[in-house]
């Protein structure tokens, strides 16, 4: 069975919505709500559209989604997205971790306070999320090829998006599917439970953040020990993801979610494995590979984009590439694609 990743498109609105009612709350960007999805295809549309690449100093505000696809059959099993710019529309807001120390001589002691900074850091920054892999194909390496086909794709539009990169990890939720980071902290100043915050900012955006949230320093001494355990931890179904990005060369350096307290992992962009490692050569081969190197394969400029799990051997002549990847793909020998070792 050949699954390919493609650019989404109207017609995906029915299977993300009932991906979206799957992923159990705190899934900001594949929200269970029709009219908000429909609002992400259309803008997905117009950055498929959009051969203008910007200025990379400066890259558009775009949204690209992606769907994961039976090559045989058509199913939509899967999705995911990335914002070239974030901050544009409305503040990107992170908290990010600090500390304060202070000595006192007449105790002779020094104390460390920790502190959570509300900060706009990383605007700018382009961001990988929305990923969600339907339930049941939870295996054979699927959610690598949605998460790493992304960056194969700012690979091949490479003056699209920033210099830095980010990616926010769900926080850790309960069995009634609140958040205690967001019941210590912002649900206090809100008076709204994570689902209602969370459901708000997916259909509405955070500007309410701005509106409402204090900008002093929140002192994790001061939280209740369900919030403050909570900070920076994943999702226990996050943890293999945040292993994922760890070995693309993404670190977590202080930022968490204003919402549910999950670790934000950073990169420098062009330092990020599957981007500095991906090369384009020409297909010389539809045949079995020799070698039989295992690989992420993808051809075609935005909405034509697509990608695949391969076999593949790297010759002087150019890429031998097995004839079902090829299909997958709509590629024959003389065309040119993109490919990064699995």
């Amino acid at each position: 069975m050949t699954f390919r990743i493609r650019a989404a498109r109207a017609s995906d609105l029915q299977p993300l919505y009932e991906m979206a009612k799957l992923t159990g709350g705190g899934f900001t960007n594949l929200p269970a709500d029709r009219k908000a999805l429909t609002t992400k295809l259309r803008r997905a549309a117009e950055a498929y559209a959009n051969t203008d690449p910007g200025d990379p100093r400066n890259p558009h505000d775009e949204l690209f989604v992606f769907v994961l696809e039976n090559a045989a059959t058509g199913e939509v099993r899967g999705t995911s997205q990335i914002f070239t710019n974030v901050g544009r529309k409305w503040p990107f807001y992170s908290y990010r971790m600090a500390t304060l120390t202070q000595h006192s001589k007449e105790l002779n002691r020094t104390f460390r306070a920790e502190m959570l900074n509300l900060v706009t850091d990383l605007e700018g920054s382009s961001e990988v999320g929305g990923l969600f892999l339907h339930p049941n194909e939870r295996a054979g390496g699927l959610g690598m090829l949605l998460a790493r086909s992304r960056y194969l794709f700012i690979a091949m539009h490479r003056q699209r998006f920033g210099e830095k990169i980010l990616a926010e990890l769900r926080g850790v939720i309960d069995e009634r599917g609140g958040s205690p980071f967001w019941d210590g902290v912002a649900g206090r100043f809100f008076g709204m439970s994570f689902q209602e915050a969370d459901y708000f900012n997916a259909i509405n955006g955070n500007q309410f953040i701005a509106d409402l949230m204090p900008k002093h320093p929140v002192y994790i001494a001061m939280l209740p020990e369900t919030a403050r355990s909570a900070i920076g931890l994943p999702h226990p179904s996050g943890r293999a993801a945040m292993r994922m990005l760890e070995e693309e060369g993404f670190a977590y350096e202080g930022y968490v979610d204003i919402f549910d307290g999950g670790p934000t992992m950073t990169a420098r962009t062009d330092r990020v494995r599957s981007i500095c490692e991906a090369k384009e050569l020409p297909v010389a081969v539809v045949g079995a590979p020799e070698c039989g190197v295992k690989a992420l394969v993808a051809t075609g400029q935005l909405s034509d984009y697509r990608c695949t799990f391969a076999e593949v051997c790297e010759t002087p002549e150019g890429l031998t590439l097995a004839p079902e990847a090829a299909a997958a793909l709509g590629v024959s020998a003389g065309d040119k694609v993109w490919f990064v070792s699995r």
